[in-house]
């Protein structure tokens, strides 16, 4: 029976994918084999010394400290792409908003009073005082062409804007999944004096810590939009907001408000939404339930954040998983205690990521618990364990 920590409320959805047959789940296990969480921050817990594997059924992890997880040989899966429908419509609602001044123009409505004859007046004075643009013809600049990146460019192309896109990272499958419209920038300073709007999805790292800040808004449009649902940190809100004050940038949507954004009347405040939809909590959980769920039953790791993936088929009924140091002669030294012990490898793989190496070995009979230890004692190993019947 496996014995699953949940430190946030997770779809059921999700945790259906656990067969309670084979696994408990609760908020309160004391020893469990995994932890499955949203927004809990973890770097002030207590690691439990039978935790195997973390799941995060979001696509940001700051909220985890990797580094303790990895050095304890514990990966780290998240859900990258779950939610990027339910993001990238919020960045559509939000150049919408923006762009037709819809936050004040409701709020100048609920501040009318008088007659319906009266209203209509104010109304109609009101609409010239609100009036927007559209968006054809207008330029927005994505940086971050992860899932949801590349999901709000291709939108973006298809609503007749022009799109210029930026990411040192981006890989060949997903230049593939671009449209052939958007336009590719060095870097964010070479794209900010031409958009209209500027929309951030990149996880918060020293990199893209204040990725824009006091020395290039300045270069923005003063009628531009700076739009930041991806997280808290990656656009510096006290430039912004100054911008905005001095009457160089027209707008900020937010989805981290603070006393500083709520201080300015052209900052869209939202409460966290980006994903808050029930079918991107759904579909994280399910994903992250399902990657859990194969590391514990067959050591094969997809989704990882902190270790290389790895899978392999099952080949027979024995497999030793086995996490250590990324250092020479590891996969030696388990070939020759397995040998020593008169098991037969069937099929073995090995990749690492950074420090990190992950081995999976099938042997055609069972593993003593005997040559478990003998492997945790090799130095640089983090975790060795057996999954067979």
């Amino acid at each position: 029976m496996y014995k699953i920590l949940t430190l946030n409320n997770i779809s059921q959805v999700g945790l259906d994918r656990l067969p309670a047959s084979d696994y408990s789940v609760t908020d309160s296990e004391a020893t469990p084999d995994a932890i499955i969480l949203r927004s809990f921050k973890m770097h002030d817990m207590e690691i439990p010394a039978s935790l195997k594997a973390v799941g995060r059924a979001g696509a940001g992890v700051n909220n985890i400290p990797l580094d303790k997880m990895s050095a304890a040989g514990i990966p780290v899966f998240n859900a990258p792409g779950a939610n990027a429908n339910a993001v990238k419509e919020l960045v559509v609602a939000s150049l919408f908003i923006a762009a037709r001044n819809i936050s004040e123009a409701i709020k100048y409505t609920e501040g009318l009073s008088g007659d319906d004859a009266e209203l209509s007046k104010l109304v109609e004075a009101g609409k010239k005082k609100y009036a927007g643009f559209e968006l054809p013809g207008r330029t927005i600049g994505v940086v971050g062409l992860g899932a949801i990146g590349r999901m709000v460019a291709n939108t973006c192309v298809d609503l007749g804007m022009n799109v210029i896109g930026f990411d040192p990272g981006l890989t060949v499958d997903g230049a593939w999944q671009l449209s052939a419209r958007i336009g590719r920038a060095g870097s964010v300073e070479e794209m900010l004096s031409k958009v209209d709007f500027l929309t951030v999805h990149v996880p918060l790292i020293d990199a893209t810590r204040d990725l824009i800040n006091a020395d290039n808004v300045s270069q923005m449009k003063p009628t531009a939009t700076v739009i930041n649902l991806a997280r808290g940190g990656i656009i510096n809100d006290e430039a912004v907001c100054d911008a905005i004050d001095a009457g160089k940038l027209a707008c900020y949507v937010t989805d981290f408000p603070n006393n500083r954004t709520k201080q300015t009347p052209a900052v869209l405040g939202l409460p966290h939404l980006g994903a808050s939809t029930g079918e991107a909590e759904d579909n994280c959980a399910v994903m992250v339930a399902d990657q859990v769920r194969e590391y514990l039953e067959t050591g094969n790791i997809v989704n990882s954040v902190n270790f290389p993936n790895v899978s392999m088929s099952r080949n027979t009924d024995y497999r030793l998983v086995v996490c250590n140091a990324n250092v020479p002669n590891m996969v030696g030294q388990i070939s020759t205690i397995l040998a020593d012990a008169n098991l037969n490898i069937n099929d073995m793989i090995n990749q690492s990521r950074g420090d990190v190496a992950y081995t999976i070995v099938d042997v055609d009979s069972s593993i003593p618990s005997s040559v478990i230890e003998t492997i945790k004692q090799l130095n640089g190993v983090m975790i060795a364990r057996v999954i067979q019947p």
